[in-house]
């Protein structure tokens, strides 16, 4: 997108981390507990209730949340 003055904003899917690269070493952290994945969740709805997560996220209250599928 071109901005004044010829800048340019750039965004990017995963930032510096390399999927295929650095998967593995992500699984083994978390399988040997020295990954907390646990502790990003911030809230889990179930899915009849979906338009909670986007307002958690909108207000900036969500950092991820869990949608369960079944009640």
């Amino acid at each position: 997108m071109n901005l004044l003055n010829e800048r340019t904003l750039k965004g990017t899917f995963f930032g510096n981390y390399k999927p295929r690269s650095d998967l593995p070493s992500v699984v083994e952290k978390y399988m040997s507990k020295e990954l907390e994945v646990e502790k990003f969740i911030t809230h889990t709805v179930p899915f009849s209730e979906i338009n909670k997560a986007f307002e958690y996220m909108l207000r900036g209250e969500g950092l991820r949340c869990i949608i369960r599928m079944e009640e």
